[in-house]
């Protein structure tokens, strides 16, 4: 997973496509999206202000908040944590060994969120925290 989504891209992701699938078992394959197969794809008109070529954006927790960023995807060992910044300052993990035919709701209000992480705990602690959270909320708030 990190490979593909990580690794294997050169700026971003413009669709992900069915080969985010290479390797899954054919009837989970077949179940997610039938017989349609599609490759993911890249931007291919990206333009900077300055007309330099375009390069991936580093977000960490010091950033994310100028970054208007809405939803936050950390992948770690133990499954994909998806968080809605906006709603929370960490999301749930649904676990590597989840069935992705599984219903899940795309709406945050009916996620359970983990608990935060304790004070002092860096090495748990999401990089999306309550202060990047409030700021960016607090810049879509001054917009209205």
């Amino acid at each position: 997973m990190t490979r593909h989504l990580v690794d294997d891209v050169a700026v971003c992701w413009d669709e992900l496509g069915t080969d985010l699938l290479d390797g899954a078992p054919p009837e989970i394959v077949t179940a997610l999206v039938g017989t349609e197969r599609w490759p993911s794809t890249t931007p291919t008109n990206l333009i900077t202000p300055d007309g330099s070529a375009p390069v991936r954006m580093g977000v960490t927790e010091k950033t994310a908040a100028d970054q208007d960023i809405q939803w936050g995807y950390i992948l770690r060992p133990s499954g994909i944590e998806v968080i809605a910044v906006q709603h929370a300052p960490c999301g749930s993990v649904v676990s590597w060994s989840a069935d992705p035919r599984t219903p899940f709701s795309n709406h945050p209000a009916h996620w359970p969120v983990s608990a935060p992480p304790s004070a002092g705990s860096r090495a748990s602690r999401s990089p999306y925290t309550s202060p990047a959270a409030d700021a960016s909320t607090a810049r879509r708030a001054a917009r209205r």
